[in-house]
């Protein structure tokens, strides 16, 4: 591998070597500004995390306010609270929807998930889905069925975790099966692994609602999560809920997991959009039943970190989710991300190397194939989503492709999910640069 002199000069430990990334120096709405004097549309919001585009007055103005007005630091593990931290739980669990009542926050997704699995210590074993991401800690990586970040760390990975296959219809279903009969194959796999474990050694079940950049936005066939919810209230199991990347409004409704027909998981985290990027904040939120199992147990929860839950990270929250509710942007997601479905079908789907678009509100997705009827994969090391996504950068377009190597299928894809705020008219230059990085990428395919 060739090192970037860039890269190799500078005191920060980069995350790629191999590219010399450029400079930001501002950002509004839905375009990035970088030194070189180039302009990028921000197609992604980063890996989807800023939902409100990249300058949002009235959250700058909360957080000023709250650095000038109100305490700057609160340890969680000290004997205080205040009214900032109260009122963002109030905001997201005054209703306890689906039975969820209390509110844990945290920094980063990878955190939050080491949480849940901290909340669910009656049992020793955990069951999650292959080709998943949960986060990047070693507790996180445990029950990641990411592969290849796996691999890096394979002597630090728990022995108490076990996988299942993901709900990847696409691939994964027969030709002559139906939506019904996959969802049977898949839950009976599912509870066929909570009897070989054993029923009183499983503590539960993690999986994203609607998968991420591992699978590329991919929601699960109508019935699975009933089901699923079915068998883990049969066996005592928890079913934790991963919405890190696809909650918080992102697929038209505040909870990914309420257009499952599902009455909610028993823990859920959130994240990335809860903030909007303004501040790092992720969470975790977790069912009445899980309290009272704590309040007549332990009587509290053996976890935390020293910047968890930081007073400032509320304040910016609180002003996002205060724009989000105002202007009705979950609604807005739900309604706009209809016509980016429209234009991705239509202008995107009929390529000739494009061999699925999945989704849901403004949490898109397009999977590549050499062959549209075979389904036929790329060879792995060809990685043309990667090419796709240096293709649309060259063009100022900022997507975002697949986590690399992930499992048994090499999902060649890209995400798209612009910003709540985005207009028809921006989604009207995505999708040309998008169409035209595409086409430039399959032509050495087409030949």
């Amino acid at each position: 591998m060739t090192i970037d002199e860039f890269i190799s000069s500078s005191h920060i430990l980069h995350r790629s070597f191999s590219e010399r990334p450029s400079k930001i120096f501002a950002g509004d709405g839905i375009r990035l500004m970088l030194k070189n004097g180039k302009t990028v549309i921000d197609a992604s919001c980063g890996p989807s995390v800023s939902c409100l585009g990249h300058s949002q007055p009235e959250i700058f103005n909360a957080i000023n306010a709250y650095l000038r007005n109100d305490i700057a630091y609160a340890y969680s593990g000290s004997p205080y609270t205040n009214d900032a931290t109260e009122q963002l739980a109030d905001m997201l669990l005054a209703h306890k929807p689906g039975g969820l009542s209390k509110a844990m926050f945290v920094n980063s997704g990878s955190e939050a998930t080491d949480a849940a699995l901290k909340l669910a210590p009656r049992r020793t074993n955990f069951i999650a889905r292959k080709q998943s991401y949960h986060g990047n800690t070693i507790g996180a990586l445990c029950v990641s069925g990411h592969e290849s970040r796996r691999e890096f760390y394979q002597d630090f990975m728990s022995p108490n975790v076990s996988f299942v296959d993901p709900c990847y219809a696409y691939r994964m279903k027969d030709q002559d099966e139906s939506d019904e009969a996959f969802v049977q194959r898949l839950s009976r796999q599912f509870e066929d692994e909570i009897l070989r474990v054993g029923p009183d050694r499983v503590a539960g079940f993690i999986a994203e609602t609607v998968s991420g950049a591992t699978l590329g936005c991919l929601p699960a066939v109508h019935g699975y999560f009933k089901a699923i919810r079915g068998i883990c209230d049969r066996y005592d199991v928890l079913l934790i809920l991963d919405e890190i990347i696809c909650g918080m409004g992102k697929t038209g409704t505040m909870h990914a997991w309420e257009q499952e027909g599902i009455r909610g998981p028993d823990i859920q985290t959130i994240g990335k959009a809860l903030g909007a990027g303004f501040v790092p904040l992720s969470g975790v939120l977790l069912h009445e039943k899980i309290f009272q199992a704590l309040s007549s147990g332990s009587g509290g929860l053996a976890h935390g970190h020293t910047f968890q839950a930081h007073p400032l990270a509320y304040a910016a929250a609180i002003a996002a989710q205060k724009i989000i509710k105002r202007d009705n942007l979950i609604e807005r997601c739900a309604y706009i991300g209809q016509k980016l479905e429209t234009l991705l079908r239509k202008e995107i789907g009929p390529l000739p190397l494009v061999g699925n678009i999945r989704g849901r509100g403004l949490f898109w997705a397009v999977e590549f194939v050499l062959n549209k009827k075979a389904k036929t994969l790329f060879p792995g090391q060809v990685k043309f989503c990667s090419q796709v996504v240096k293709k649309s950068l060259d063009m100022a377009l900022n997507i975002l492709g697949n986590l690399g190597h992930t499992g048994k299928y090499q999902v060649d894809h890209i995400l798209v999910c612009p910003l709540y705020t985005v207009m028809g008219s921006e989604l009207g230059n995505i999708i040309p640069l998008l169409k035209i990085a595409i086409i430039e990428t399959s032509r050495p395919f087409l030949t």
